[in-house]
């Protein structure tokens, strides 16, 4: 597979004239039904009083948005530190599943699968109630950071794999016929191209991060989802505040995404999945 060619562009087909017209059809369907489910949606919310004033009035005050802002950057905080520790264990996850050692190849690969297969509420939970029981005592930052970190290694991993298994093996051969070592082949020619070609797929994963920051409330870390929750307890407004809320992440993710589109073509490598 060429280094710039994605995954889904070697297994996607174009349509012909009929797929098309078929897509057509169940595009508008689809928008049509859509619809319709976010009318009902909303009729029901004007039937049941959501839509009241008193349940969005507090979005007029200043000190609901302070109180909001401050739990958003409790989650960056959260996010942009589980962030740099899931790209640093998962490099080395990497380097490690790619060894010329078969037990060490084993380990990680063992590794990886279970990071990648247990979801980051039940790291959550572990380290919310098992550490404690071994006497360590953590901080909620570090009860929530680690657990997503971890969750997020694993996948990082199987992204840098992909981006070396991207890079011509060409290069590899060129560089041990100089008489390099396969240590300083990896690290000085396979490595650099393999990080380029992946830094569009990192800068995505950070969508997956940041919306596991929204389980703060295990562990009672003042984020955003956390400081929502006492908003919506405090003064009864359900619905107004988590549609609000859900509003932002939906904006913090569409960002990260399009810069991740951005760096895609500046550096001219595709997003791999």
């Amino acid at each position: 597979m060429n280094a710039q060619t994605s995954m889904r562009d070697a297994l996607y087909e174009a349509p012909g004239p009929k797929t098309r017209k078929k897509m057509l059809v169940g595009t508008v369907v689809s928008l049509i039904a859509v619809a319709a489910l976010a009318a009902w949606v909303v009729y029901r919310f004007w039937v049941t009083g959501q839509l009241s004033m008193r349940y969005w009035k507090l979005f007029s005050w200043h000190s609901t948005w302070r109180y909001l802002s401050i739990g958003l950057l409790g989650t960056f905080e959260v996010a942009l530190c589980a962030a740099a520790i899931s790209i640093v264990l998962g490099l080395l996850l990497m380097l490690g599943r790619i060894s010329s050692s078969k037990v060490l190849r084993g380990v990680c690969a063992v590794v990886v699968n279970f990071l990648r297969g247990v979801p980051s509420l039940l790291f959550i939970y572990g380290f919310f109630f098992i550490v404690p029981s071994f006497g360590l005592k953590m901080p909620a930052f570090w009860m929530l950071c680690l657990p997503v970190s971890l969750a997020a290694s694993g996948v990082l991993a199987e992204v840098f794999r992909a981006g070396v298994n991207a890079v011509p093996r060409g290069q590899t051969e060129a560089g041990l016929s100089i008489g390099l070592s396969p240590w300083k082949v990896k690290t000085k020619i396979v490595l650099p191209q393999a990080i380029r070609f992946v830094i569009p797929s990192l800068i995505s994963q950070l969508v997956v991060v940041v919306k596991d920051t929204a389980l703060a409330y295990v562990v009672s870390y003042p984020d955003l989802m956390q400081n929502a929750q006492v908003l919506r307890t405090n003064y009864d407004a359900m619905v107004s505040t988590f549609l609000v809320v859900a509003v932002i992440y939906i904006l913090i993710n569409y960002l990260i995404n399009k810069a991740a589109v951005y760096v895609s073509r500046r550096t001219g490598a595709k997003i791999i999945r």
